[in-house]
């Protein structure tokens, strides 16, 4: 019988059997990494830009963003990140983080040693194809972070970012797409989306108004998923979630059948 220290990283082997099936020996191998559990508070940093990891952080609980900050110490918040995420796979090959990682909320990660995170994926194939995945995905959800702050105005910006979340954290088990709690507070809602508080709380105001969303404090409620869709131009596409055992409740192809394309 395994023991509870045993399936530590049990939701890695989770995150990345969504890109890649394993197969027993892949799924042990992945359990039986060298690795450290930390409990970190709101606002404690995971990473520094500058630093030279050492290990591989694997988010077991909480949330946390990744960001990076100009020179006027203006913030951009570049990503956000779930139970199950691997925060900062890339420092096992590049070495030097480029940003920033903090959390949002009280969580626990599991830091793994970056040599054996090279090793079990040189080891394993299939794990290595599933990282390689992982980060690949994670390029796009950059490349649809960037159009959002660049091309969306603020509702459809806002709106679109309630999407994801919606779907992501139906697959993280922790909220589905009708109803969760959303994580971020305006400050940090601003900063993702390159806005400021005032104008993120009117365009919140405003969803809630126009009966896309309703809200009750953090608790984000969705009565019409594709309608939100459609004013987010959300396509899920690019979360690539299609290649995953992602929940039947998730609506993904009928998200994208029903927005609109340009």
């Amino acid at each position: 019988m395994s023991s509870a220290s045993d399936l530590v990283l049990a939701p890695m082997v989770r995150k990345l059997e969504y890109w890649n099936p394993l197969n027993e020996e892949e799924r042990l191998a992945i359990l039986g990494l060298p690795h450290q559990v930390r409990e970190l508070k709101p606002h404690q940093f995971v990473i520094w830009d500058g630093d030279r990891p050492q290990n591989a952080c694997l988010l077991l609980s909480g949330f946390a963003f990744r960001h990076k900050l100009a020179g006027n110490g203006a913030r951009q918040i570049l990503s956000i990140h779930m139970k199950g995420d691997l925060i900062d796979l890339q420092n096992s090959l590049l070495g030097v983080a480029d940003h920033n990682v903090q959390m949002i909320t009280t969580g626990t990660i599991a830091l793994i040693p970056v040599q054996a995170v090279a090793d079990i994926a040189f080891r394993f194939p299939a794990v290595g194809l599933a990282m390689w995945y992982e980060t690949l995905v994670e390029g796009s959800i950059f490349r649809e972070w960037i159009l959002n702050v660049g091309r969306r105005d603020a509702f459809t910006a806002v709106a679109h970012l309630l999407c994801e979340f919606a779907l992501r954290m139906e697959v993280a088990e922790l909220g589905d797409t009708v109803s969760y709690e959303l994580p971020l507070t305006q400050e940090q809602l601003a900063d993702a989306v390159a806005l400021t508080s005032v104008h993120v709380n009117r365009t919140l105001m405003r969803l809630e108004e126009e009966g896309h969303i309703r809200r009750s404090k953090r608790m984000i409620q969705i009565d019409d998923w594709q309608n939100l869709a459609k004013v987010a131009d959300f396509h899920p596409r690019y979360l690539h979630l299609d290649r995953s055992a992602m929940p039947p409740s998730v609506p993904l192809r009928m998200a994208e059948r029903e927005s609109p394309r340009a």
